[in-house]
């Protein structure tokens, strides 16, 4: 038990740590600003506790948001993938989820993809859409949606892959 919850802090701090002081000053072309801290969000146990669960993507997005003088963008975005988390989860798993035998490492690897798209797009059009807050920039809003979530879904993808531990 704790290592388990050793390692999950210390996925939490590194996926902090790369989000703001590496991550957040790439600004390609204007649009494309990876997010791949919400990984922790996708992958986190499915059977653990609901609230538990919330508050922890809570402080994720919190301290994402205090490093990145954000004002809350971030905790709105990954509290909401959260909650829509188990909705999703049986959507692209089906009974798999249903039976709460899923395991991310086990898992056919285009549901993978699907279920990190879903979650990926969802958390930045809420994040991009709190951050403009304007419904005239909402081309923008779906422009930065699409760019920064294609390279969040490439890097979530391309880490869970090479820090997957095959049994």
């Amino acid at each position: 038990m704790n290592n388990v919850i050793f390692s999950f802090s210390l996925r939490f701090i590194v996926l902090v740590l790369v989000q703001v002081l590496i991550l957040n000053h790439i600004n390609f072309l204007g649009n494309i600003n990876p997010y791949p801290y919400v990984i922790f969000i996708c992958l986190f146990p499915i059977n653990n506790n609901r609230l538990l669960f919330l508050l922890i993507s809570f402080l994720l997005g919190l301290t994402v948001d205090l490093f990145s003088d954000s004002g809350g963008v971030h905790a709105a975005a990954s509290v909401t993938i959260a909650f829509i988390r188990p909705v999703v989860l049986k959507f692209c798993f089906g009974s798999v989820y249903e039976h709460q035998t899923i395991k991310f490492k086990n898992v056919d690897f285009g549901a993978k993809i699907i279920y990190f798209t879903i979650l990926v797009l969802i958390h930045h059009i809420i994040l991009f859409s709190l951050e403009i807050f304007n419904i005239s920039r909402i081309l923008l809003v779906l422009q930065k949606t699409l760019f920064s979530g294609i390279f969040t879904i490439l890097l979530c993808i391309v880490s869970s892959i090479i820090f997957s531990r095959k049994t």
